[in-house]
């Protein structure tokens, strides 16, 4: 699919980036703007906890993927054949209403002489699932990130996830998955690869 990949400036103060206590005022501002008191005993200390717990939700900001991918194993022992990582959960924010999307994602690659640290690609669905998001997008940022920090063979992206946007509110329908994919190199041009990386999620069910 052709997504959109948008980078991410990682922000500092330099950037005009708000200070903690202007974080607060802003969440102050809300709940006054939802009818309560920012001042009763239970939301005293929310303004704080809300910016303690967005910093925690939108860490991914904070981290580039070129780094945590940087390091890469040449001893394979001649193994060539795909690499699959599935069911990786994540949680991440809708960027149109800033509400939780939740799933998973199954990444997989060809490589090409190098391969990752297994624990890298899971960092590497954080750091984007850790920012707001489009579903298509955030498919799309994982694919690239491996494929040109790593350049194997090929890569394979797959998403599953809920959105409350569409269960919260709107249309309200809970329980409705949105599925999206990224194919890079061989399995984009080989439809049997594409073919290969859904049987074996399948079977690993």
């Amino acid at each position: 699919m052709d997504a959109i990949v948008k980078n991410f400036p990682v922000l500092d103060d330099a950037s005009g980036r708000p200070t903690q206590k202007e974080a607060e005022e802003a969440v102050r501002v809300l709940l006054r703007w939802a009818g309560e008191d920012p001042e009763r005993e239970g939301l005293k200390d929310t303004p704080a906890r809300v910016v303690k717990s967005y910093r925690e939700l939108f860490s991914g900001y904070e981290l580039v993927a070129e780094d945590v991918l940087g390091r890469t194993f040449e001893e394979v022992a001649g193994y060539d054949d795909m690499v699959l990582v599935k069911d990786i959960p994540f949680y991440s924010h809708c960027e149109h209403h800033m509400v939780p999307i939740i799933g998973k994602a199954h990444v997989a690659y060809l490589p090409n002489g190098r391969v990752l640290g297994l624990s890298k690609i899971a960092r590497v669905v954080d750091i984007y699932g850790r920012r707001l998001q489009t579903q298509e997008s955030m498919t799309a940022q994982i694919a690239r990130a491996i494929d040109e920090s790593l350049a194997p063979r090929g890569v394979a992206v797959m998403i599953e996830a809920e959105h409350m946007c569409m269960a919260m509110r709107g249309v309200q329908k809970q329980g409705s998955t949105t599925l999206t994919t990224t194919f890079t190199g061989t399995f984009q041009t080989e439809p049997a690869e594409q073919a290969r990386f859904m049987t074996m999620l399948r079977g690993f069910k």
